[in-house]
């Protein structure tokens, strides 16, 4: 009897602190950021950017399951394509082109759901400023090119792909 009760409380014990562990482990609740925050976020990116690496992201927000991402861009970044999200952009600051459609080149897969490679084939450019939102389709190529001298900042913000019979 004696031996059933010390298992039961070493597995309680153990259940509570793999509990305690999982809580510690979620990201934190971010559902508001303001103006200045964001701009604090922008120079930790700038400050974080190691060599001449193209783009540097930092989150802003967080609710399970969506993250939004300041995503701080001084170089042309590789191509991208999420196959099971649709990433809605947001331009905070700067100017660019973004292009969308054609084919990668070179493609290459980068994990279970997102190739990249280094340019974009037969696209269709955009050119956005502050202010300018797009959102780029699941299964669809898109790179964002910084133009007018300065790093274009984004919000972007990855959406899962809507179900087939979906409005």
């Amino acid at each position: 009897m004696r031996m059933q009760f010390v298992a039961l409380s070493v597995s309680v014990l153990v259940a509570t602190v793999t509990a305690a562990s999982a809580q510690q482990a979620a990201p934190p609740l971010q559902t508001f950021l303001g103006n200045a925050e964001i701009m604090a976020l922008v120079d930790k990116a700038k400050a974080d950017r190691k060599n001449d690496a193209p783009l540097v992201a930092e989150p802003i927000l967080s609710l399970a399951p969506y993250r939004a991402m300041l995503e701080y861009r001084p170089l042309q970044a590789p191509a991208a394509l999420h196959e099971k999200d649709a990433e809605l952009m947001v331009v905070l600051a700067g100017t660019g082109d973004i292009v969308t459609g054609g084919r990668i080149v070179d493609e290459k897969r980068v994990n279970a759901a997102n190739l990249a490679g280094p340019a974009i084939a037969d696209g269709k450019s955009q050119s956005v400023a502050k202010g300018d939102m797009l959102i780029v389709p699941a299964n669809t190529p898109h790179q964002v090119i910084p133009t007018g001298g300065a790093p274009i900042v984004l919000m972007t913000l990855h959406v899962p792909s809507a179900p087939p019979n979906w409005p």
